[in-house]
């Protein structure tokens, strides 16, 4: 198990600062504090017998709750960044192990589109299920439409079910976590959106 050291204060002070700005520099931070504690999903997947996905589903909720906290100013800063995180995280994973003991008894079905949609981040989940149960297919669209045509594509990619590694070759993405990651940013913009509705 690989040592990670504390960061030191003024890292945390550094991704702080690049979230609460625009453009580039928000990006930067975004990307800096998805990377720092990414070995988070390792944890959770030996800790809590996790598979790949739902670990870095939770790490990727947790990062986006987080960035929200942080921009919106609710971040108070009483402790480190990772100290915070892994707090989030951890209740994140929690709260997966006892919805799993709850669905035991679901059965699994034959996959359709609907049902991709639904095997994403929490946050997003009430939002697709909700567009799916009114199946208004205009709204669907012009949601879609109204997060830009980047997210657009890539959640119809994925919706159709090509993997993160083919929309990365298709859209010229350079990695396939970087897919992963820009289409649970896009999730978070169409709840967001539909959240507006």
């Amino acid at each position: 198990m690989p040592i990670h050291p504390a960061p030191h204060h003024s890292f945390d002070r550094d991704i702080i600062d690049r979230l609460r700005q625009d453009g580039i520099d928000r990006k930067k931070g975004e990307e800096q504090l998805f990377s720092s504690y990414a070995y988070f999903i390792e944890q959770a997947r030996h800790n809590f017998s996790f598979s790949e996905d739902e670990a870095f589903n939770i790490y990727a909720d947790t990062i986006l709750a987080a960035i929200s906290q942080i921009t919106g100013g609710s971040f108070e800063e009483r402790s480190s960044l990772k100290t915070w995180l892994h707090q989030i995280f951890h209740n994140k994973c929690v709260d997966l192990v006892r919805k799993k003991a709850t669905n035991k008894n679901s059965v699994n079905r034959a996959m359709s589109i609907p049902d991709r949609l639904l095997q994403m981040a929490d946050t997003a989940k009430s939002v697709i299920q909700q567009m799916m149960e009114k199946t208004d297919r205009e709204l669907i669209k012009q949601k879609l439409r109204e997060i830009g045509e980047n997210c657009r594509q890539l959640l119809m990619q994925w919706a159709e079910g090509y993997s993160d590694r083919e929309i990365a070759e298709a859209m010229a993405y350079k990695t396939a976590d970087v897919v992963k990651t820009s289409r649970l940013r896009c999730l978070d913009k169409l709840r967001q959106s539909y959240k507006n509705t």
